[in-house]
């Protein structure tokens, strides 16, 4: 591909969300680390710098070497990105006066013919840095200022080298897409070509190519990731492709066999293994979140392991690994901190023996669910609600037994029919249920119970990356509760979750 983005992240918070507005305008973009900037740039059309929680002027500040970049390249810093060209190239960045965050107003546009072509003064932008560019570098020219900020945006003369002091890839700034557009579309001459039926025509000849006439096995999950990613290697490679979809006695009520016949329908190569009772052994006593998840990975290791070994040979494993794992994994500073180890980004263990394909490492979940509905993959299964993948294992807390897991999926089987039926399920990013390590008092007819507590947990969310509980109508939840407690035995209370993302996560455990 030559039409590409390259994106150069600090540290900030925000660079996924630049990837994300790039995308969005059918363009195709990659973040790479500051310090790890490709060798080969002549696929990149432009160059994005991210924001960064340092200063320049801090003794670790980042500082890479842009010589091949800058001036050559098409060039938008953002934020840090836009002091880093100042500081760095003769200008002067100080601390403000004020500390900037949150909304501000352009009041001044003194250019409406390149970066802020169709944008009007009085338009919104995000804010958010406590150092300001004082004085702009060697041959630059003021773009924009707003009311605190005298050089809010600014090019460099001669060079086709932007900057702004703003987040355009934020909710918050108002013509935050024009700006990117008018970068990346008018002044770098960025094709908008990335679009669903592009990747899969793409992909699935890069993977004939890549794989030829070699075997592959596939964990499916029953989520949108691997069963996209089955539909794309299907394509390419018909029946060398070999699905395994495991039960691991943590699914959802009657999921295994659903699911099953939902992917025999498809046309996949799927054989479904029922590896229940491995499972709740090797979770046996367990009852550390952390401890839970490394179990269930060993297990299904060993299960698939085994069956991987059944098919002769073959040469390759296939994972639904998405964007924002890759991201994750290859951080600004290395690997992230770990808040629960459940992904596998290109990893397995040494004596399976196999390569890794990743289909989907490029893509954003919401883009799997459009590259799914271009391949023609049903509606109800793309909109299934991501389901963690240690299962409800780490919706019940504290240690595993088989009559937790009846009593969750019995609670769970309620909760998600009833936002089926009240038409909620469609309005929510994510809801489950979540089984308590606690017993309450209660009373049914004459007699004191001492049972178990559930809690619901419903969120809204574009990424996972932060999420907001979604406001129920009491109605549901009052029936919902009713229900619960009256058809599942062994609870006798319900409470509902009502925290956000950060700084609660989705998942409890």
């Amino acid at each position: 591909m030559q039409n590409n983005v390259l994106i150069l992240d600090f540290g900030s918070q925000y660079t996924q969300l630049i990837a994300r507005r790039v995308r969005e305008l059918n363009i195709y973009c990659e973040i790479h680390p500051y310090s790890k900037i490709p060798e080969n740039l002549e696929p990149f059309k432009a160059v994005i710098l991210s924001g960064s929680p340092l200063s320049v002027r801090g003794d670790n500040a980042a500082h890479p070497d842009l010589s091949n970049i800058k001036g050559k390249i098409p060039l938008l810093g953002v934020c840090y990105g836009a002091q880093y060209l100042a500081h760095f190239n003769g200008g002067l960045v100080a601390p403000s006066d004020i500390r900037e965050y949150g909304r501000a107003k352009l009041e001044t546009i003194y250019d409406h013919h390149g970066l802020f072509s169709g944008i009007d003064e009085g338009t919104h932008v995000w804010m958010s840095h406590s150092d300001t560019i004082a004085e702009l570098p060697k041959d630059g020219v003021r773009l924009a200022s707003t009311n605190d900020v005298m050089n809010a945006a600014y090019r460099i003369e001669g060079e086709e080298t932007f900057a702004i002091q703003f987040h355009p890839e934020v909710y918050h700034t108002t013509d935050g897409k024009q700006l990117l557009e008018n970068f990346l579309v008018h002044i770098a001459g960025v094709k908008q070509s990335w679009t669903p039926a592009a990747f899969v025509d793409t992909t699935v000849q890069e993977l004939k190519n890549k794989l030829g006439d070699d075997k592959v096995v596939l964990g499916l999950s029953g989520g949108v990731d691997s069963t996209v990613a089955a539909i794309l290697l299907n394509k390419a490679i018909g029946e060398n492709l070999y699905c395994i979809f495991v039960n691991n006695g943590l699914l959802r009520k009657n999921e295994f066999d659903s699911v099953l016949d939902q992917y025999k329908g498809m046309g996949l190569n799927v054989k479904g293994v029922d590896a229940s009772a491995h499972f709740l052994k090797a979770l046996s006593g367990k009852s550390d979140p952390e401890e839970k998840r490394k179990a269930i990975g060993n297990a299904f290791i060993e299960i698939f392991d085994q069956e991987a070994h059944l098919v002769e040979g073959v040469h390759w494993l296939a994972q639904g690994t998405i964007y924002p794992d890759v991201i994750e994994s290859v951080s600004v500073n290395g690997p992230s901190v770990t808040i629960k180890s459940h992904h596998n980004v290109g990893g397995l263990p040494d004596f399976m023996k196999l390569k890794v394909v990743e289909p989907l490492r490029m893509l954003f979940k919401d883009e799997v669910r459009r590259i799914g509905k271009e391949m023609g993959i049903a509606s109800e299964l793309l909109g299934r609600h991501p389901f963690p993948g240690p299962g409800l294992a780490i919706r019940i807390l504290g240690d595993i037994t088989a009559e937790k897991v009846r009593i969750l999926q019995e609670v769970d089987a309620i909760f998600i029919n009833g936002l089926r039926k009240w038409d909620l399920y469609d309005k929510v990013w994510q809801a489950g249920a979540i089984l308590l390590p606690v017993n309450s008092v209660g009373v049914m007819g004459d007699e004191r119970t001492y049972e178990k507590v559930v809690a619901l947990r419903a969120v809204e969310s574009t990424d996972g990356m932060t999420a907001d509980w979604v406001n129920l109508p009491y109605e549901f939840l009052q029936e919902t509760s009713n229900h619960i407690i009256n058809r599942v035995k062994g609870v006798n209370r319900v409470v509902y979750d009502i925290s956000s993302k950060p700084p609660a996560t989705i998942e409890w455990e």
